[in-house]
């Protein structure tokens, strides 16, 4: 899973160290990079896995082919979706309209959200962060666990 939120800084030549720990998940399921494009609900990046990114194809996929509603997700997600290389030292370049969706300059943040991860600008998580926590905290009772059958944990 990704998990935590790591801060690293942008070099001269454009390229952010993915977190170790990020790295090891992705290339724990055969990966050496991930998928990631804007995000419809923040000025940030979505991040996940190759099979992360056909599951949600194939979603996009069975809807009607002749309804506008697949050709909108499918424009504004898979042509908008850039596979990231990590380079020998777990490295990434991140393209300049990614950049530029997610207003970042100098420091990027990975956030970790389980089965995927989030690509922010310091700042603007720390705000977005806040009003996260609110929300979590008002629809809490929104969280059930699953009842598990005698002997699982």
């Amino acid at each position: 899973m990704f998990l935590s939120s790591y801060e690293n800084r942008i070099d001269k030549k454009g390229r952010v160290s993915v977190p170790a720990t990020f790295r090891s998940h992705l290339n724990s399921m055969g990966y050496n990079g991930f998928i990631s494009y804007p995000s419809f609900n923040h000025a940030a990046l979505e991040a996940c896995s190759q099979d992360r990114i056909e599951k949600l194809s194939n979603t996009i996929d069975s809807l009607n082919p002749f309804e506008e509603k697949r050709d909108f997700f499918a424009t504004s997600i898979l042509s908008e979706s850039e596979n990231l290389q990590f380079d020998t030292e777990g490295r990434i370049s991140l393209p300049l309209k990614l950049l530029n969706h997610a207003k970042i300059k100098n420091n990027i943040l990975f956030v970790g959200l389980g089965k995927t991860f989030q690509i922010w600008e310091p700042s603007n998580f720390e705000k977005f962060k806040i009003v996260a926590r609110k929300k979590a905290f008002q629809n809490r009772s929104n969280l059930k666990w699953e009842n598990k059958q005698k002997g699982e944990l």
